[in-house]
């Protein structure tokens, strides 16, 4: 909601995942992406409003009662947010904020809750030791393991990772990462993964949802999105990250002008026609749902996917 009127920041978005999958949701900045992890557990600002169904192992969180919402948002759902270092408490030790949620939910004894903390942080490769350290005592690699133990410890059924590795170096990121499915795979979980990097999701996930003005564009099989993207966003997207060995996107790395429009001011007809090189007239006005593309379980929403109207030329993006 702003002082002008509702905004709808995310448009009929529908996804599922069961328990050991890993989805990854990918995108610009201003595309959606956080707010529909928000809104999984409706940690929105008071204000906004939520349409449609959210179901977790069948439950709706969108009709839960308060205390209910607050119990679920630990023990069936977790988020590691972006950036530790502001998510994290700077004048509470690490180990004492992993423990809070243990003692809250769980019910356990400060003796069990200390116990658990520990076996949490040598689970996420710390040592027990560590808990007594307050974050900024701690490398930004160790602090996104605390932020995962922390998540990890009321034995969630979904985690939502929010841009998990961003401010990480290179080799920091490939350890989080490679941790992060370890944890999903050994304990059947369910993962989503928000990222703009979709080479990072392509390896880390089974299926990818490529996002723009607050609609899914494109959804399929994660290495199938981005090495064969189906929408032009999804080819801009994946061309925009040079391969090793390519001699091409090292000397001429593509990109994409512009930036994702407004969500109080998007255009008329498909959102991404503004930017599209390969946009027809019909772009401008007739807006494209999501629909079979290259093969029955991936989606697209373009003219391109399926039948194409003879009389229209793609058109060069001015």
């Amino acid at each position: 909601m702003t002082y002008a009127g509702g905004v709808a920041a995310v448009r009929g978005v529908n996804l599922a995942l069961s328990a050991g999958q890993k989805l990854g949701i990918a995108g610009e900045s201003g595309c959606g992406k956080s707010t529909l992890a928000l809104a999984l557990l409706r940690l929105l600002p008071s204000g906004t409003r939520v349409t449609g169904e959210i179901l977790l192992d069948g439950e709706d969180v969108l009709t839960m009662k308060w205390g209910r919402v607050r119990a679920v948002r630990w023990a069936g759902a977790s988020i590691v947010f972006q950036g530790a270092m502001h998510s994290l408490n700077a004048v509470h030790r690490v180990g004492d904020q992993i423990a809070e949620p243990i003692l809250l939910h769980r019910k356990a004894t400060p003796a069990g809750a200390r116990k658990k903390t520990g076996e949490l942080l040598e689970h996420v490769g710390l040592p027990a030791a560590r808990a007594s350290a307050y974050p900024h005592e701690l490398s930004g690699g160790q602090r996104q393991r605390v932020m995962i133990a922390m998540a990890l410890a009321c034995d969630p059924r979904l985690i939502i990772a929010d841009e998990p590795t961003t401010a990480l170096d290179v080799m920091i990121q490939a350890q989080i990462l490679r941790l992060i499915q370890q944890l999903v795979s050994e304990q059947e979980l369910g993962l989503i993964m928000i990222s703009h990097d979709l080479a990072v999701l392509s390896d880390t996930c089974d299926r990818l949802a490529v996002m723009y003005a607050g609609r899914v564009v494109e959804e399929g099989p994660a290495r199938q999105v981005y090495e064969d993207a189906q929408h032009p966003y999804g080819q801009a997207l994946s061309a925009a990250f040079p391969r090793i060995g390519d001699a091409g996107s090292r000397f001429a790395p593509r990109g994409l002008p512009g930036d994702p429009p407004d969500p109080s001011a998007l255009p008329s007809g498909c959102a991404f026609h503004p930017r599209c090189a390969v946009a027809l007239e019909s772009c401008a006005t007739e807006d494209q749902v999501l629909r079979a593309a290259a093969t029955p379980d991936r989606r697209a929403a373009c003219v391109h996917v399926g039948p194409v109207p003879v009389a229209e030329e793609a058109r060069s993006t001015p």
